[in-house]
């Protein structure tokens, strides 16, 4: 079945047409109706259905945790398997694709998220699972670096738009792993994932599409003349170098707080207020999805009023209402990480924007050492404090974690980019 990008806006997130209207007029209509609404539309619904089939595996930790009598360490060793595979993989396969890009490794890439989703419905074992979890995460370490350079060569100028478009569309995706578990992999058993696979091969067949117009554009851009070059940031090395150890210290603190809600709330909601799995799993979509919400904010914010206020705001802002999460009741728990979700979402676009305007010409090595490392400390953060909750409680761990988000005090000494892009135009 040929799967036309022509007709790939027909399949998209209900708040895709809203950010695509966001795009300015000023890049001209062609390009607005063509790469916004296609292109970016098409990389984020496969960013979708790749992370609802990674969602998946987060989301049936209580299955696995029963079925193979876990620990909260070997619960948290899964999550750092996938995790620090595509950590370790990702800013490896940025540099190479700068150099030589490749159109259909996106669709390669999905190939080892359906063999490891088909291993984990039928894994045997433990040992079975980790290495499941190793092919998702080789798929994700090879589908996120170029997805993230297809978005950028379909923004039309709008890279933080583009950007939260593709992002919205992992978040969404994710926001959609507990529902499935508590619909169908929890009542039906561990053999259910392989249901999934049909999700993967759409996005096999989406992705190719993809590769498709990537391989054209490539082509296009080598028989027009080139044009003239944009203003970019000429900061020197040590500070580039500095610049970009915050960012990375602000990832850091994103992704060990949301490590914490994403592998463990469940469980924190089970125990400290005695909910049944499915009724935890809702409860763990709505955060997710406040995660998708927040996450179509920051790009275009950060387009208008500079991305350093858009950092700032999403992760020190996000401080008081996790340091009154540990204490809440029921009810003001579940209103407290719908507020963290959404505020806390919208900082990766402008992060990563923020990066690959620091180093300019390397979207794909500077996209792969960012989600690698957003991987890898997710991934550590979910080993770390499973352990940490074996020693102590659940609820210690979310007491300890609150205070991450104060690491945003660092984004203060990020230099004002705008600023320096200015005296470079004039």
């Amino acid at each position: 079945m040929r799967l036309s990008l022509h007709i790939l806006p027909t399949i998209h997130l209900t708040t895709m047409p809203t950010a695509a209207k966001q795009i300015s007029p000023a890049m001209g209509s062609h390009d607005a109706e063509k790469t916004g609404f296609r292109v970016l539309g098409a990389i984020s619904f496969a960013h979708f259905l790749n992370d609802m089939i990674q969602s998946l595996i987060l989301s049936i930790y209580p299955l696995l945790k029963g079925n193979f009598n876990l620990s909260f360490a070997q619960i948290g060793l899964i999550t750092l398997t996938y995790q620090i595979t595509a950590s370790i993989l990702q800013p490896l396969v940025g540099l190479y694709t700068d150099k030589h890009p490749k159109p259909y490794s996106l669709a390669l890439g999905m190939g080892f998220t359906l063999v490891g989703l088909l291993i984990l419905s039928v894994a045997p074992s433990y040992g079975i699972l980790l290495f499941a979890a190793a092919l998702v995460g080789t798929g994700s370490s090879i589908f996120h670096p170029e997805s993230s350079r297809v978005a950028r060569m379909a923004s039309g100028g709008r890279h933080g738009l583009a950007q939260s478009i593709f992002q919205v569309g992992g978040n969404a995706g994710s926001s959609m792993g507990p529902l499935l578990a508590a619909w169908i992999v929890i009542p039906h058993g561990q053999t259910s994932i392989a249901w999934f696979s049909a999700a993967a091969l759409l996005a096999i067949v989406v992705l190719w599409q993809i590769g498709n117009w990537y391989k054209r554009k490539r082509q296009e851009a080598k028989s027009k003349p080139a044009k003239a070059k944009q203003h970019h940031v000429a900061l020197p090395r040590n500070k580039v170098l500095f610049s970009v150890g915050i960012l990375l210290m602000l990832v850091f603190s994103k992704y060990f707080y949301m490590a914490s809600l994403s592998s463990y709330f469940t469980f924190y909601l089970i125990d400290k207020f005695q909910l049944s799995v499915q009724s935890a799993q809702l409860h763990l979509f709505v955060f997710l999805f406040a995660v998708a919400a927040g996450t179509v904010l920051g790009g275009p914010i950060g387009d208008k009023v500079g991305r350093k206020v858009v950092i700032w705001v999403s992760i020190l802002g996000v401080a008081p209402f996790t340091l009154m999460l540990p204490y809440a009741n029921l009810f003001w728990t579940g209103v407290l990480t719908v507020v963290i979700g959404v505020i806390l979402a919208s900082a990766f676009s402008a992060i990563l924007v923020f990066a690959q305007e620091l180093v300019p010409g390397k979207v794909g090595t500077v996209s792969g050492l960012f989600f690698g490392f957003a991987f890898g400390m997710g991934g550590i953060g979910a080993a770390a404090l499973g352990q940490l909750a074996d020693m102590t409680s659940i609820r210690f761990v979310y007491q300890v974690c609150s205070f991450l988000p104060l690491i945003g005090l660092l984004a203060a000494f990020l230099p004002n980019l705008e600023g320096h892009r200015r005296k470079a135009a004039g």
